[in-house]
């Protein structure tokens, strides 16, 4: 038991915000590539075999998720960790321990009310707000999953409010782990529970695609077992009670509604989304998630994880009273978003038919074209994630709130006009989606930029164009190489999509590394260095 004590607080220590962000990409990759792996098997078993199952199973998801997103989610770790850290900085851990008791036992009592709500009222709220245009059969199985996956929102708050405590002192082992469990347990589901439960010789399961849904909860469940072990060595005070009277504690009430309407407002546009695709050809509901799913890929690799990183650093420049170190820190993170997520987002409009093969063997034209027509959410959901951020820092929740509430009325405007004005189909969705995410980040830095002087400066925005040059002449390496390594119909499987992804992915990165640095772009030093290291033996790069 020593052993095992001592292996977690060598694993949870603490960490730079490079080493963070690092280890949360590194983890946000592998359980990227098991989300892809889990969609694949889903896919290759239902997708063009029963639509009406898997679009089900993913009307079933959204309420659940809704209801954690709006009460959870994003909105306590913004408002939660920078009270958090205020009450660390200044020593007061009985403070800091009553902050977060007080959150698990409240987020786990508001959710497991939701949760029996959604279990109560599930019928009608597929009928008549996720699935209204699903069939008799999907409508009874909708009905039939949302019910079992009701539950997610308990375990996925307790589990929340304990990886956010993490993530507040800098340990992100745990909390990086966590996905990667998730994902795990649905894949036991997909591949276990689909064939039946046996128990003793006793079938107390079917199988089928409710299997997936148990797996669900299963993968829920190790989620938050995996992030309880993060807090051992901590020396978290856990008390089965609400410390109402906690300063903290009522700070973050306060805070918390602004950010929890800001998250409902986001993912009301994909309930507004998949109401509209359920009135399609059976199937659409699934190829737009799945085509979402990809493009979120890069966002969580590289907006989520470095702004993840980068916050609880943040928010303490501003504890410090260091509001110049604060918006030099925002500067450096901006530009190293922008500076990958150009690349990746042009990277995947040339491929992502190989991207459709990953998640559908032999690909789906209608994923690919739709996949495409979200590139350009891909920059900017990137960029959104750290300019958001730069407001909670300064606990600022209403203005995000406000912008979000005006983007996301945009976007379900645009969504119902394109798709039955225009009759764009499932593209008017997507292209809702990106030219909503450009809009809603050029507001959000607009307002930011008149409360910090000189954050966008001439170094910055030649930086920026600079990027933007490597990019367009990355763009014809790329379309290139894509036309030398074309996807044939014999590729069919992933040892033969696989090997010419990385081959065009390598060129293209490696081209867009050296046109930076001809460029003087200070992001490819670390980089060079880097690759040199590791085939040269040095290091050494002239700046």
């Amino acid at each position: 038991m020593g052993r095992v004590r001592s292996a977690v607080a060598k694993a949870n220590q603490r960490v730079t915000v490079q080493l963070a962000a690092i280890l949360l990409a590194g983890s946000t990759l592998i359980s990227s590539g098991l989300g892809l792996f889990r969609d694949r098997l889903l896919n290759g078993t239902y997708l063009h075999t029963y639509p009406v199952g898997i679009d089900a199973y993913t009307v079933a998801f959204t309420i659940p998720d809704f209801m954690f997103f709006i009460l959870v989610s994003g909105a306590l770790s913004v408002t939660f960790i920078p009270v958090f850290n205020q009450r660390l900085a200044t020593g007061n851990k009985k403070s800091a321990w009553e902050l977060s008791t007080s959150m698990i036992n409240l987020m786990a009592l508001v959710t497991l009310a939701a949760s029996v709500l959604i279990i109560i009222f599930a019928d009608p709220l597929v009928s008549y707000v996720v699935g209204p245009g699903l069939s008799e059969s999907g409508h009874g199985l909708a009905v039939s999953m949302m019910r079992v996956i009701a539950v997610n929102p308990f375990l996925f708050a307790v589990a929340t409010v304990i990886a956010s405590m993490q993530q507040a002192i800098g340990r992100f082992t745990f909390f990086a782990l966590a996905p990667t469990i998730y994902n795990i347990g649905i894949i036991i589901g997909l591949v276990f529970f689909t064939r039946g439960i046996n128990i003793f010789g006793w079938q107390v399961f079917d199988g089928g695609i409710m299997g997936v849904a148990l797996g669900v909860v299963l993968g829920s469940i190790m989620q938050l077992l995996v992030s309880s072990i993060g807090l051992m060595g901590l020396g978290f005070d856990y008390r089965f009670k609400i410390f109402w009277k906690n300063k903290g504690f009522r700070q973050v009430l306060t805070l918390l509604p602004a950010r929890s309407l800001d998250q409902g407002a986001d993912y009301l546009n994909s309930i507004v989304e998949t109401n509209i695709a359920s009135r399609m050809v059976s199937g659409t509901v699934r190829a737009y998630q799945q085509a979402t799913t990809l493009h979120m890929v890069p966002i969580n690799l590289i907006g989520v994880a470095i702004s993840t990183a980068a916050f609880p650093r943040m928010t303490e420049r501003l504890a410090e009273g260091r509001p110049d170190l604060f918006k030099s820190e925002l500067q450096a993170v901006l530009r190293i978003i922008i500076w990958l997520a150009l690349p990746v987002a042009t990277i995947a409009y040339f491929t992502r038919g190989y991207l459709v093969s990953f998640i559908q063997n032999g690909g789906d034209p209608l994923i690919a074209r739709l996949l495409g027509a979200l590139v350009v959410a891909i920059l900017f959901r990137s960029i959104y994630h750290i300019a958001a951020r730069s407001f909670y820092a300064q606990q600022d929740t209403r203005t995000p709130l406000y912008i979000s509430i005006f983007a996301i009325s945009l976007n379900i405007f645009l969504a119902i006009w394109f798709t039955t004005v225009l009759n764009m189909g499932a593209f008017g969705l997507a292209w809702a989606q990106s030219l909503v995410a450009a809009v809603e980040v050029s507001i959000l830095f607009m307002i930011m930029s008149r409360r910090i002087k000189g954050l966008f400066d001439l170094v910055f925005i030649h930086a920026i164009a600079r990027m933007a040059s490597a990019t367009g002449f990355m763009a014809v390496v790329s379309y290139v190489t894509v036309l030398l390594f074309q996807l044939q119909n014999v590729d069919q499987n992933l040892l033969s999509t696989v090997p010419k992804f990385g081959v065009i992915v390598v060129i293209s990165l490696s081209a867009y590394v050296l046109f930076s640095r001809l460029l003087k772009l200070d992001e490819a030093v670390p980089v060079i260095r880097r690759v040199r290291a590791i085939f040269f033996g040095q290091a050494h790069v002239e700046r």
